[in-house]
């Protein structure tokens, strides 16, 4: 869709407001006095164009590392433009946790992981006491849930106890021990993985944790094409440490990904988009294979999605396209399906895709 038709705001650059933080230390560059890493402390400016340039340029670096799953890619930027946590669902061997961790440097941000077990406790999360002689009291020491982006490995392998350590985390941003809050970084989400194949030693998420998701996306195996030329790579001297020679994408981190929630905050959307979102929502909670439908928070979520996507594609507006591209991971872990529909093996993706097949989109 070409031009910005009436009645919509043109895309304006907006300052970023300085950062009051020293930027991230990433792929060994030095960040202290006299030596910071260039541009990323300096004022600059922030329009759609650089969004999706930025998305643009992930993609591009992405791919060096991650054959076959560019869409995939393009979903867990949205989910970071807007706060939101997304769950990585697939196969061994789909490269999840490398898919992770290489966005992870490139968009120059605190990274950690955390490898879920059946033996992790919620403090092994958000943190322990530690009694401290010297001074006779109890010091927080934080745990690996303090930090920007965080990696939650294999999340389902863990019991339901260490699982619920990240719910407030994920919807509060604040972790609650020994009756002190202790606030996150504004920045702060979650990408978790899981293996849909194992049911021996893992424990399923509960509903109200994967509400806590705004994705839930599924990587299947690369195409063809793709995947032969990760077997002809694989081993090969100049890339066998391919993610370590990857760099921050150029001139990104904390500063530029607050101000361009800012202005995804600006992105219109228009009466008949918002109404076309609306009638999918609602044709789920009638679907005749569905016991129950989307809530109104996932349509809430669905419309924040689809504004930071229409910034990735240099719009300040939002589409029915957006809306439409979104509908099965926004909402695929959100509804449920009913006994008819398990035994007859209609998948929840089948039942939205059969839904959005059947509203007419604004024109």
């Amino acid at each position: 869709m070409s031009g910005t038709p009436e009645g919509f705001p043109q895309s304006q650059p907006m300052p970023i407001r300085p950062e009051t933080s020293a930027p991230l230390n990433v792929g060994g560059a030095q960040n202290t006095a006299g030596s910071a890493l260039p541009g990323l402390n300096q004022p600059r400016v922030v329009n759609f164009a650089r969004i999706g340039e930025f998305c643009d340029s992930v993609e591009s670096q992405v791919a060096r590392v991650v054959k076959g799953q560019s869409g995939i890619v393009r979903h867990l930027l949205v989910g970071l433009l807007v706060q939101g946590h997304v769950l990585l669902e697939g196969n061994p061997g789909t490269a999840k946790t490398l898919l992770v961790r290489t966005v992870g440097r490139l968009c120059n941000l605190d990274f950690k992981r955390i490898q879920f077990t059946p033996d992790l406790m919620p403090s092994d999360i958000t943190g322990t006491s530690i009694f401290r002689p010297d001074r006779a009291e109890f010091e927080f020491r934080k745990g690996p849930v303090f930090t920007q982006l965080l990696l939650a490995d294999e999340i389902n392998r863990a019991p339901a106890r260490t699982q619920a350590a990240l719910l407030q985390a994920m919807q509060e941003r604040t972790v609650t021990a020994d009756g002190h809050d202790h606030t996150l970084s504004d920045i702060f989400c979650v990408i978790a993985t899981q293996n849909p194949l194992e049911s021996e030693g893992t424990y399923p998420l509960p509903e109200a944790e994967l509400d806590r998701f705004l994705f839930k996306l599924n990587l299947d195996y690369p195409d063809a094409k793709s995947e032969l030329e990760i077997m002809q790579l694989h081993g090969a001297p100049k890339s066998a440490d391919e993610l370590a020679a990857l760099g921050a994408v150029d001139a990104f981190g904390a500063i530029d990904l607050r101000s361009m929630r800012e202005l995804i905050y600006r992105v219109e959307v228009s009466p008949p988009v918002a109404a076309y979102a609306l009638n999918i929502l609602r044709a789920t909670r009638e679907h005749a294979f569905l016991r129950a439908g989307a809530s109104t928070r996932a349509g809430v979520m669905l419309l924040r999605a689809a504004r930071a996507l229409a910034a990735t594609y240099r719009r300040g507006f939002v589409i029915p396209d957006d809306v439409r591209e979104l509908v099965v991971p926004c909402l695929h872990h959100r509804i449920f399906r009913t006994p008819a529909a398990e035994l007859e093996a209609v998948s929840s993706d089948t039942i939205l895709e059969d839904i959005v097949g059947r509203i007419p989109a604004p024109r």
